[in-house]
């Protein structure tokens, strides 16, 4: 095994996570989620997506929320654009981390944005574009890279394709999303690998949801092979509104529990995570002692 010193954790429950929730959540709880993270040591969070009101209203208020953010030299912000529109926004509220996605499924690509895979990158580009202009960083997505709930099985070269392709049109990094959690170790190891040949490891996340139990099994075979970047989403809310089945985000508390009992450093204080993660799960009207694990307490 060659595991990792270090892995930077991206937190992604204040917008992958909080969008998928039926109830819209007041600005003021959604920045005191950022500030319980920022207080735990995260130094990576997506805070909001600035995307069409229409179809994700939970984050209307996404001008809103990077008004309220607190600065912080040693914290990045970051924002979903899928589009000019969303980048001049976030331009606007300051943010200097932004995000697209594609899939690597021409069928979730259609039913999630309307489009083809190549219609997508098409879309990109003034993006990055703009955004390299502006000195913003770009983050790129690459959904249903172990499954997809319209096609099944997504082969490994399709996904090392999308992802070379965002690499090379200039996002610093890559994350490989299990949107529907369907990946066994022994895929995502497949995949990752195979992945690895085309874009630089270090330049590639994991985004491993749990539906089936096997998020924490996933991270570990993938860590096996050098990763060093993991998404995660406190008290493991969220999932994805256009991927029946996606149950929800791999929970950072786990994660951070399963790395330090590796002796992997996150800076990230597990403690303090958790009454982020209870904090946030109270505002959703769930038990904060169930929503990830009944250990933490």
């Amino acid at each position: 095994m060659n595991l990792p010193n270090q892995v930077k954790i991206v937190e992604v429950s204040a917008r992958d996570g909080l969008q998928n929730e039926k109830q819209i959540i007041d600005v003021k709880d959604k920045l005191a989620l950022i500030n319980g993270l920022r207080a735990a040591g995260v130094k990576h969070i997506e805070v909001t997506g600035f995307v069409s009101p229409k179809w994700v209203p939970q984050l209307a208020d996404a001008s809103a929320v990077c008004a309220g953010l607190t600065p912080d030299e040693q914290v990045h912000y970051s924002a979903l654009t899928p589009n000019i529109k969303g980048l001049d926004a976030a331009i606007e509220a300051g943010i200097k981390e932004v995000a697209v996605f594609t899939a690597a499924s021409e069928s979730f690509t259609q039913k999630n944005i309307n489009c083809s895979i190549d219609e997508s990158f098409e879309r990109f580009l003034p993006v990055l574009e703009k955004a390299s202009a502006h000195k913003i960083k770009v983050r790129g997505y690459v959904s249903c890279v172990l499954g997809c709930p319209y096609e099944g099985s997504i082969e490994p070269k399709m996904v090392a394709e999308v992802a070379q392709r965002l690499f090379e049109m200039g996002c610093f990094e890559v994350s490989l999303g299990d949107t529907i959690g369907t990946g066994t170790p022994k895929a995502a190891q497949r995949m990752f690998a195979l992945t690895a040949e085309h874009v630089p490891v270090d330049n590639l996340a994991l985004h491993f949801h749990d539906t089936y139990g096997q998020a924490l099994a996933n991270i570990h075979a993938c860590l096996e092979l050098g990763a060093t970047v993991i998404d995660s989403s406190v008290a493991g809310i969220g999932g994805c509104p256009y991927a029946k089945g996606a149950t929800g985000n791999v929970s950072t508390e786990n994660v951070i529990y399963m790395l330090n009992g590796m002796g992997i450093d996150t800076g990230i204080d597990l403690d303090k995570l958790v009454a982020a993660g209870r904090q946030i799960s109270v505002v959703l009207g769930r038990n904060p002692n169930s929503q990830v694990n009944k250990a933490w307490k």
